[in-house]
């Protein structure tokens, strides 16, 4: 079942950016691209857990500023030949307000 919370206001996070919103331990960087197309993952690179959110967005990917891996914003995923993913989080777009499915955040923490 899905549990939707308003978490910010999609003009909040910069173009080719993005913003940081924290769930008990768990750090949850907001990208959104030049499209403004927007993507939440865990602020952590599979690679040696690099903030993600402090990193150079491109198209739909962002490069962490530790060791230069790309990540997809789609689905995690680092590209090869890098490998690992990094968790992604189900959102919605309502009304110019990012929407974080909180069930999805706490079920894949369990």
């Amino acid at each position: 079942m899905n549990q939707w919370i308003d978490i910010l206001d999609v003009n909040d996070i910069p173009r080719l950016g993005a913003r940081v919103v924290r769930h008990e331990s768990l750090a949850i960087a907001v990208f959104r691209n030049a499209e403004d197309e927007i993507f939440a993952l865990e602020d952590r690179c599979p690679h040696k857990g690099g903030p993600l959110s402090q990193g150079i967005v491109h198209g739909r990917k962002v490069t962490c500023p530790l060791h230069g891996w790309n990540i997809e914003l789609e689905g995690g995923c680092a590209v090869a030949p890098d490998v690992g993913c990094a968790r992604e989080f189900p959102i919605r777009i309502e009304d110019g307000r990012v929407w974080l499915d909180l069930a999805a955040v706490t079920r894949e923490a369990a």
